[in-house]
Parts: structure tokens; sequence; C-alpha cells
């Protein structure tokens, strides 16, 4: 009877014991877990900030088309191609680069009365001569071809021109620059008609053909005392005046 109750109170003892010792195991595994989550969830927390997610970072490639888009717009399309001029003076880069002058190219046009201003006057050397000045009034540049057309008071002939006075090449105005032409009024003493006096002079301009006159022509009145003769000439246009003053 005796050693059945010590045999019952034994193994109720080992039942405890293992009891107690599950729970140990139990609560040792769950501090474990709890640990390694504890530990693992400060590294998890740090990730996150260090790497947001795609959705939350700027699209580069897009910041960068976007900015190079407004300093397109800003400093204007390089690639368009310029407005066509329509050969008033403007200002700009020619061509432009062109002229590093950054003014576009303006396309000549023939010098006439309505483009230029021509003016008569007195020279002292060569005697007899008269000398004309053609300045360009007009903003864009213009050829004086060939010689002046010259016809005094009411002559029915055109003055005559001085071939050998001819330049190598057309002689350009650019505006605000003159050419010059020599008018010799009368030939060598007795080698003709007596000289006529004259008080207006009219001016026609040659075009691109030496033939006919061109434009708008101008009346000139002639310095006092002015005479003529049919053996006398006037000059090419010249871009210096002491060539012009030569003949």
């Amino acid at each position: 009877m005796r050693s059945n109750r010590i045999r019952t109170t034994a193994l109720a003892a080992t039942a405890l014991l293992a009891a107690l010792s599950l729970t140990a195991c139990s609560s040792d595994n769950g501090s474990g877990e709890s640990a390694k989550a504890e530990a693992a969830a400060p590294a998890a927390r740090t990730t996150a900030k260090e790497s947001p997610s795609p959705a939350a970072q700027p699209d580069k490639d897009a910041t960068d088309t976007a900015t190079d888009a407004h300093a397109s717009s800003a400093q204007g399309n390089p690639t368009a191609p310029p407005a066509e001029s329509d050969g008033k003076n403007t200002t700009g880069t020619t061509n432009r680069a062109g002229s590093g002058s950054g003014t576009t190219s303006r396309t000549p046009v023939t010098c006439d009365g309505k483009n230029t201003r021509t003016a008569v006057s007195t020279v002292s050397r060569p005697i007899n001569h008269l000398l004309l000045t053609l300045t360009n009034t007009g903003s864009r540049p213009c050829y004086a071809y060939y010689a002046p057309k010259l016809r005094f008071d009411d002559a029915q002939a055109v003055f005559p021109v001085l071939d050998a006075s001819r330049p190598q090449a057309v002689v350009t105005l650019q505006p605000g620059e003159s050419a010059y032409a020599a008018i010799g009024l009368t030939g060598e003493p007795g080698a003709g008609p007596a000289p006529r006096k004259a008080t207006r002079l009219q001016v026609n301009f040659s075009g691109r053909s030496p033939e006919g006159s061109t434009g708008t022509p101008t009346e000139l009145t002639l310095p006092s005392r002015t005479y003529w003769d049919d053996n006398g000439f006037v000059t090419y246009w010249q871009t210096e005046m002491a060539d012009a003053l030569t003949y």
C-alpha cells in the first residue's frame, strides 16, 4: 500500500517536472523568436528609409528632358530656319553668322533717283570740269552701273561717255556710301562748235544693260556760267573721287 503511494507520488513529481520543463522551453523559444524579430525590425526600417519606393522617386530622364526643353525654349530653337528677309534694313547674324555683322543679307538694287542723292559741283582741277557725287540714301546696297546718262537743258543727244574710264567692276554702294563721275565740259579749244551755256542737267541711270536708262532720273541745277560742247565727256562711276578726276 505504501509502495503504491510512493510510486504515485514519484510519477506525479515526474509529470510535474516534465510540465515545468515544457513550459520553460516554450518560454525560451518565444523569447528567442521575439528577440530575433526585434533585431530584424530596425534593419528593415533603415533599409526602407535609404531606398524609397520607385514611385516616390522623380523620373530623372523626364526631368532632364523637361529641363532641356525649357532651355531650348528660352534660347530659341537653334535648328529652326531663320525668317525670310524682305530685303529691308535689319539687324541681327547672318548670316548671322554672316557678317559677323550680325546683319541679315540684303539683295542689292539698281541705283536711281529714288534711292540716291546726286549733287553737282565745280572743281579747280582739271579745268572745265564738274564733279557728280552719287550717294546711296536707301536702306539696301545699290549698283551704280556704267556711267550716268546726261542731258544738258533740252539737248536731244546724250552726252558722250569716256570709255577709257571703265572700272574693273560694277560700283556697289552700301547705304551712305558715294560714287563719283567727272564731267569734262568741253573738248580741245577750236575743235568744234562754240560752247553753249546750260542751266539744268538731267541725270539718267543705267541698268544691267548699257542700252537705255532705268528708274527715276534726277534733275540738277548747274553752277552759274556752265558751258559745254559736243566734244565733252562724262566718266563711268568710280569709287574714288580722285579716280574720276584723273580724266
